[in-house]
């Protein structure tokens, strides 16, 4: 066995040689912060890579889930999913607006449209989604019904950078929409993240948030908050916008020889590929059936450890089985029974730009074969 250590995911850095010359330049600047020249060089190149008109850029992914419903005065109730990592409910939470979950869709894991109306009531005031693994949701569905309630929508699409269903950016879709550029994630300015909006009033009312709400140098408008993205990280992810396309259809490769490798596995199921979607292959989940596999789910996730290959159980637990929210009305396993079989049987393997080949085979090995 190899002692390689091989992690579910490792980030993309841009060649550090070629990173210098932004620091010097930051230096001669004497601009490190507060919307210098490459905060709004990156906001203009990823409007210009993602296909969405208006981008604020924040410090991390979360605040920005924070920030969008501070920006579109959300109250009450917020249709939200359970099978998501935990920000995105924190940040409903934060606001001190109740989050009701919602049953997923076993083909994508994402929210259930059938699901999302049943569980509207007169508090209700939006909903937040989430392109779970960076595949799209039922997007016309969900819109339809927030139509007919005169809801809003807010797309977590943490997963999602630059995916796109029939040429378009999914991030034209909803009120908002917000990225994360965490280490973890395919493209990346170390921490970071985004908020999509659709006009220039919009935009404007947010980075008075993420400014304490400064809206000039002696008014404040709102009661914002410090979420500003620096110059050095600013800079950082315009030369990771160089790379991250030769590192997308990297993973891709990845992404195929698992699933044509994985696809007659007795007891392995794979997330449906919809037609017509660009994905940028952020994860590679499979759920595993412990009856017709032959061994449970937390038996192989301990066997891949144990030689060297490091998954994650990523959805899982469920958000709504945590001490914070298991006591809403929601968060019971009767009203999740899809995403709770989901968050219980889910690993995501290793995929990154880095795999070898070798790699990738020796990860086969241990999924292909069982430990009966």
């Amino acid at each position: 066995m190899s002692d390689k250590i091989i992690t579910v995911t490792s980030p993309l850095l841009p060649p550090l040689e070629e990173f210098i010359p932004y620091l010097e330049d930051i230096w001669q600047r004497k601009w490190i912060t507060n919307n210098g020249h490459y905060h709004q060089e990156l906001e203009k190149a990823l409007c210009d890579y993602l296909g969405v008109k208006y981008i604020s850029l924040f410090t991390n992914g979360t605040l920005p889930l924070i920030t969008a419903l501070q920006a579109l005065r959300i109250t009450g109730e917020v249709i939200t999913t359970p099978y998501s990592f935990v920000a995105t409910t924190h940040a409903i939470w934060w606001n001190d607006i109740r989050p009701v979950f919602a049953d997923v869709d076993p083909e994508t894991g994402n929210l259930d449209p059938d699901r999302i109306e049943a569980a509207i009531t007169p508090r209700t005031t939006a909903i937040m989604p989430v392109h779970v693994y960076g595949t799209p949701c039922d997007t016309e569905r969900i819109q339809a019904i927030a139509d007919k309630y005169g809801l809003k929508v807010i797309y977590d699409a943490a997963h999602a950078f630059g995916v796109q269903q029939n040429g378009v950016s999914i991030l034209q879709a909803g009120d908002m929409s917000t990225l994360s550029f965490h280490a973890t994630k395919t493209y990346n300015t170390v921490e970071g993240g985004a908020l999509i909006c659709h006009d220039a009033e919009t935009k404007k009312r947010i980075d008075y948030l993420k400014n304490f709400g400064f809206a000039g140098e002696t008014e404040v408008v709102a009661p914002g908050i410090n979420s500003k993205m620096d110059e050095v990280r600013a800079a950082y992810g315009l030369l990771e916008l160089r790379y991250v396309d030769r590192a997308i259809d990297q993973r891709h490769a990845v992404a195929e020889r698992y699933r044509e490798a994985l696809s007659d596995v007795e007891g392995i199921t794979l997330l449906k590929e919809i037609p017509g979607v660009r994905y940028n292959y952020s994860y590679f989940p499979i759920f595993v059936d412990a009856t017709r596999y032959g061994e449970t789910r937390d038996a192989l996730y301990e066997r891949m450890k144990a030689h060297g290959v490091w998954g994650r159980r990523y959805f899982y637990p469920l958000i709504s089985s945590f001490s914070t929210y298991r006591g809403l009305p929601s968060a019971g396993t009767d009203n999740l029974p899809v995403a709770t079989r989901m968050a219980d049987s889910v690993i995501c393997l290793p995929l990154h730009h880095d795999l070898s080949e070798e790699d990738v085979e020796r990860v086969l090995r241990i999924v292909r074969h069982p430990k009966r």
